[in-house]
């Protein structure tokens, strides 16, 4: 392996995922020489068992690059560092286009330097991961377990797990059984095994605008076509829906239905069977990302799609990690009875199974009801950092910024002024030291707008109280700005 490879470090405590940590270095080793043009590089699952990662975060890391055209991809020949002359337009685009590049070249992730106060992550702070309660609950797998532990788990996972996890669901009103479920590595992963396992290039994917990045980026991995419908304030728009179902007929439609990513947005209970009977008469498979209903700060109590899905149409992800600890990487899955071998061959294909290890640790942490003291725990702080964001924001925001509080979730979702450029915003507020995630990411044709997400997850109360005042300066300052002035950005198609 060259040192190039050996000399990279990943550090599981970061605000930046493994895979966006591991293209960072490998892009600044290619545009460095380190990496030469025309070399190979080093296959995925060398490179993850160097790194002690799963295949996916490599697979993840090395799309990433592809997408910036500093790699190209062979079939059955391997992944190639491109020549600088390969890179179009690579000597020519003016210092602005670039600086836009770098904020959307992966449209995962913005630039984060460790003093900023970060507002775009929705990854908790450190210091809230149960770590006393999982390394009590690691020793008592491993002294019951022993050796077993290390082993692989059946791809569809660790069987007790999936009981656990039945039941848990089953106090939600979702009805299944352990057969049913299929254990994951993180929401993501279940995302881009659907999209392997039912997608092809040219099919059409319908999303919510805006929406999860990480769904857009798997969707047109397998270059399929991603139709945007608005949301409205209790979910999507069932008139464009049902408009743009008949004009596109796509296979999949993504949607969040509690405390949306990146709007907070919580659907009604009549959109959501409304939804759910749209997709039965169009023969659409509907997949429902299920990770923040649990974080309800109002006292109200969200209902999934899932629930009322009597023939079994949606695939149900379910992620824990905004609650528990991302680095687990561990989520579930349930799929229509004859999607299930396709999906569980995709996830073989993926990393084979999720690490037998974390698997058995979680099934006692579920059994020996750890988890419900750690979500009471999780819930008071998110909502004290929730209050104390919309306090700040109500004091220091110009009345021109408009947002409201979603009473749960991670995410505040603010619309400026109509001629404000978040992507501007974003630059200004990060020169301040403060980082905000704009717009663009979300919506899926990238285009910039007035619109901005913030998440309190990994900062104290009194980081916000310092964070917020700088982003309302900045608005200001953006505000009596001349819209002459404003920089505006097309797309590089």
């Amino acid at each position: 392996m060259q040192d190039t490879y050996v000399s990279i470090h990943l550090q599981r405590i970061h605000p930046l995922p493994l895979y966006q940590q591991l293209y960072q270095q490998l892009k600044e080793a290619i545009q460095s020489g380190r990496l030469a043009s025309g070399s190979k590089m080093c296959p995925i699952r060398r490179l993850a068992e160097h790194l002690g990662v799963n295949t996916v975060t490599v697979v993840q890391a090395y799309r990433a690059l592809e997408r910036d055209g500093l790699v190209s991809s062979q079939v059955g020949r391997g992944t190639f560092v491109c020549a600088p002359t390969e890179i179009t337009g690579a000597s020519s685009w003016p210092d602005s286009t670039v600086q836009r590049m770098e904020i959307q070249a992966d449209s995962w992730q913005v630039p984060v330097s460790p003093q900023a106060i970060n507002f775009a992550t929705l990854t908790p702070a450190a210091e809230l991961f149960p770590v006393d309660d999982f390394q009590s609950i690691i020793n008592q797998v491993l002294d019951r377990d022993r050796g077993q532990a290390f082993g692989y788990q059946e791809s569809q996972g660790y069987y007790p797990l999936r009981c656990s996890v039945a039941e848990y669901l089953a106090q939600r009103g979702i009805i299944c059984d352990a057969e049913s479920i299929q254990v994951i590595s993180g929401a993501q992963q279940g995302i881009d095994i659907i999209a392997r396992s039912l997608l092809s290039g040219g099919d059409r994917v319908m999303t919510e605008s805006p929406t999860y990045t990480g769904a857009l980026a798997s969707f047109r991995a397998l270059g399929a076509h991603v139709i945007a419908v608005p949301l409205q304030s209790d979910g999507i728009d069932i008139d464009a829906l049902k408009h743009r179902l008949k004009l596109h007929q796509p296979k999949l439609l993504y949607v969040m239905t509690n405390y949306q990513n990146p709007t907070g947005i919580c659907y009604s209970v009549a959109k959501q069977q409304a939804l759910l009977e749209i997709c039965r008469q169009e023969g659409v498979v509907l997949i429902e990302d299920d990770s923040f209903t649990e974080l309800a700060y109002d006292g109200s109590e969200r209902r999934a799609i899932k629930e009322w899905d009597e023939d079994n149409r949606v695939i149900y992800i379910k992620s824990f990690s905004k609650i528990l600890m991302p680095g687990l990487r561990l989520a579930f899955m349930l799929a229509p009875q004859h999607l299930q071998l396709r999906l569980m061959a995709a996830k073989h294909i993926a990393d084979i199974s999720t690490s037998g290890l974390l698997q058995r640790a979680f099934d006692l942490y579920l059994r020996q009801r750890l988890w419900k003291g750690h979500l009471e725990y999780m819930q008071k702080c998110y909502r004290d950092r929730y209050q104390q964001t919309i306090r700040a924001m109500q004091i220091s925001f110009p009345p021109q910024a408009d947002f409201s509080a979603p009473g749960g979730g991670l995410c505040i979702w603010v619309k400026g002024h109509p001629e404000l450029s978040t992507d501007r915003l974003y630059q200004s507020c990060l020169a301040n030291g403060v980082v905000i995630a704009p717009g663009s990411h979300f919506f899926p044709d990238k285009r910039d707008s007035n619109f901005f997400r913030l998440s309190f997850a990994a900062l104290s109360e009194d980081t916000i109280s310092q964070g917020i005042p700088i982003i309302a300066r900045q608005l200001q300052l953006l505000d009596n700005s001349s819209p002459k002035t404003r920089r505006r950005f097309s797309p590089l198609l």
